[in-house]
């Protein structure tokens, strides 16, 4: 598998933002400010609660299929190959890995397998796009630990979207998580999200390994990145997390990040986190804290090592 130069783009898009002009700028400027290669469109459906069993991937929280394969064009137009995305988030703030059942069906109480129909009717819905579009790849779950020891249950949603999808399928599981999904052998690459603290990669990279071997399949991180804020790179997942701006400490964990992994020649790429499809104003950057690094430090590092991929 070619080296994947990546970058997540759209998180949080609804609809009719895609068909905003400055959409298409900003992704016209992804690539061009970092030399990605790849662009990763990121969906995020909703339920109402961590216990729900309905996703909702219809309404105006979403960019609709017409915005998404106008923006998949046009991505191609950019010479970008594609993957697309499909999440899903609850809508009471809690991070979806803590959707979760009851392992023994009971009355009265939501269930399993209610939940999978649903999520695999998600999931086939943009399987179908991504193979009328001839997507590269399509990533079918992220950072869903709780489900993740559904086995029976994922390998079924797998086989059923490759009889509509024949690209590579793969699933982005959660930091420190990489050990924890039995099922690697049904998908075609494994991911992970690499939200690894700075001066801990080396570690992190050889436990990784010693996991993934006996799989004998590409890897590479569907996610990574870290805030532009005093303390993230000690923590670059927790975006919440309280501090003052400091793009040095972003500029900072991007290095150790690429310096790590290119000794690693098993690592095949990243799918960075993450470039909106609405941006600030490139002269606003010193004010934003975020994972974003349209005009800081850090975009000139990514380019600089995407080129040299």
């Amino acid at each position: 598998m070619d080296y994947i130069k990546g970058f997540t783009f759209g998180w949080g898009a609804k609809k009719g933002d895609f068909k905003r002009p400055e959409a298409k700028e900003s992704l016209r400027l992804m690539k061009e400010r970092t030399a990605s290669d790849y662009v990763i469109f990121a969906l995020a459906a909703n339920q109402a609660t961590a216990f729900s069993t309905e996703v909702i991937y219809k309404g105006p929280h979403m960019v609709t299929d017409e915005e998404l394969i106008e923006m998949i064009d046009y991505a191609r137009s950019l010479e970008l190959k594609i993957m697309i995305k499909p999440t899903v988030n609850p809508s009471d703030g809690i991070w979806r890995a803590h959707i979760n059942f009851f392992d023994i069906d009971v009355p009265c109480e939501p269930k399993w397998h209610e939940w999978f129909q649903s999520y695999t009717d998600y999931q086939l819905h943009y399987a179908k796009i991504a193979q009328e579009k001839n997507a590269e790849m399509l990533i079918v779950g992220c950072e869903m630990v709780q489900t993740e020891r559904r086995e029976q249950e994922w390998r079924q949603l797998i086989r059923d979207v490759r009889n509509v999808y024949d690209g590579l399928i793969t699933y982005n599981t959660d930091k420190y998580q990489e050990g924890n999904v039995a099922w690697w052998d049904e998908v075609d690459v494994i991911s992970s999200s690499g939200y690894y603290p700075l001066g801990d990669w080396d570690n992190q990279l050889d436990r990784i390994e010693k996991i993934i071997k006996p799989f004998n399949k590409p890897f590479f991180f569907a996610e990574a990145g870290c805030p532009s804020r005093e303390g993230s790179s000690n923590v670059p997942n927790d975006w919440s997390l309280n501090g003052q701006i400091d793009e040095q400490e972003q500029k900072q964990f991007y290095l150790d990040m690429f310096d790590k992994t290119a000794k690693r020649d098993w690592v095949k790429g990243f799918g960075l986190w993450d470039w909106k499809a609405i941006l600030y104003p490139e002269i606003e950057a010193d004010k934003d804290s975020d994972y974003a690094v349209f005009g800081k430090k850090a975009e000139k590092v990514i380019r600089e090592f995407y080129q040299s991929k």
